[in-house]
C-alpha cells in the first residue's frame, strides 16, 4: 500500500481508539478491556421455551455482556461482534451437527433500515457459520421490550413464515442474539415445522436473568 495512504489511515484509526470507551467499565482510549473481553468468553447455559424447545445461551445477558450487546444492536459497534460470535460459536459447535440448517431469527425491516445489518447473522458469522435466511415476517410485531410474558407470546403469534422452501424433514438450529420468554424461538419453530423442517433446538448468544432458572429449568418469564 501507498505510505502516503497509511499515515491518514493510521490517524483515523488512532483518532477512532483515543475516542473510544470499553463498553463494559468505560474506560476510556479502548474499544474493549482484557478484563471485558474475559467477560465475554462462553459460559453456557440450558434452558427450554415454554413450548419445549431446547434452548443453549452462551452467556448470560448482565452486566458486561449485556452492555456489550446493547452496543451491537443500538450504537452500530459492529467490532464487539468478533468476540460475541466467538462465544456463539462455542455452543453452536457443540450443538449444530454439520447436516444441520443454522437459521436466524428475522430481523424487522425497521430495525435492518436503523442498522445496516442483521444482527443474529452477523454473530453467526462472526462464529465462523454459515446463515440460511429461511424464516420471514409475515406480519408486523410491536417492540417486544414493552411487553409482558403473555402479552409477548400474542405479539408474535404467527408472525413468521419460511421463504417458499419446504424442509423435508431437514434439521434446523434456531440462533438469536437474547432470549427473554422464549416466545420468539416459539414462533420461529412453528414456521419451521408448519414448512417441513425439524427444529432441533435453538441457540442463542445470551439468556436474560431473572426471567428462567439458567440451569436448566423451563422458560417462564
Amino acid at each position: 500500500m501507498d505510505g502516503r495512504r497509511l499515515l491518514p489511515l493510521g490517524e483515523e484509526v488512532l483518532a477512532l481508539l483515543l475516542a473510544s470507551v470499553c463498553p463494559g467499565c468505560d474506560r476510556s482510549g479502548v474499544l474493549l478491556c482484557d478484563d471485558c473481553r474475559r467477560r465475554l468468553v462462553a459460559d453456557p447455559l440450558r434452558l427450554c421455551t415454554p413450548g419445549g424447545l431446547p434452548v443453549h445461551a452462551a452467556l448470560r445477558y448482565e452486566g458486561v455482556v449485556a452492555r456489550c450487546i446493547r452496543r451491537v444492536k443500538e450504537e452500530g459497534a459492529t467490532m464487539l461482534a468478533g468476540p460475541l460470535g466467538r462465544a456463539l460459536g462455542v455452543v453452536l459447535a457443540a450443538n449444530a451437527p454439520q447436516h444441520a440448517l443454522v437459521v436466524p431469527v428475522p430481523t424487522g425491516a425497521a430495525a435492518f433500515r436503523r442498522r445496516g445489518y442483521r444482527v443474529p447473522e452477523l454473530l453467526i458469522r462472526r462464529a465462523g457459520a454459515r446463515a440460511d435466511r429461511i424464516l420471514r415476517h409475515a406480519r408486523r410485531t410491536r417492540d417486544q421490550r414493552e411487553l409482558g410474558r403473555e402479552e409477548r407470546a400474542r405479539n408474535v403469534a404467527g408472525s413468521m413464515r419460511t421463504a417458499r422452501m419446504r424442509g423435508a424433514g431437514r434439521e434446523v438450529i434456531i440462533v438469536d442474539d437474547v432470549v427473554t420468554t422464549g416466545a420468539t424461538l416459539d414462533e420461529a419453530a412453528r414456521a419451521l415445522r408448519e414448512a417441513g423442517f425439524r427444529p432441533r433446538c435453538a441457540v442463542v448468544l445470551a439468556a436474560t436473568p431473572g426471567r428462567h432458572d439458567t440451569r436448566g429449568m423451563p422458560v417462564n418469564g
